[in-house]
């Protein structure tokens, strides 16, 4: 159980954003587990912000854009994340931490 609670943040991340690289933007998807759009609501910022992901990694900014300006901005965050989980989790033998060492610049 420890073994899944340690690395189920990464993997979370990494899943979301391959789902979204795999996406299609442009089409309506069949289902969605939107509450919003469950109770009919036509724009959700949630979805916005997963289109404009998904635009850009097909290098459409201007879509990406108009979808949600804070898109770029998302994928940076969780691209810094990705890269902090790994660190911590995977790399995190190859950094030589020396605790012992009181010496301050």
């Amino acid at each position: 159980m420890n073994y899944f609670r340690k690395y189920f943040e990464l993997t979370a991340w990494i899943l979301a954003l391959t789902l979204l690289a795999f996406m299609d933007p442009t089409t309506d998807p069949l289902y969605s587990l939107c509450p919003l759009k469950f109770i009919g609501f036509k724009f959700c910022p949630g979805c916005g912000l997963g289109h404009s992901i998904s635009y850009l990694f097909r290098g459409n900014l201007k879509a990406s854009f108009e979808c949600h300006p804070l898109g770029l901005f998302a994928l940076i965050i969780i691209g810094t994340r990705i890269y902090k989980l790994s660190s911590l989790h995977i790399f995190s033998h190859l950094k030589k931490i020396d605790y012992g060492n009181k010496q301050y610049l």
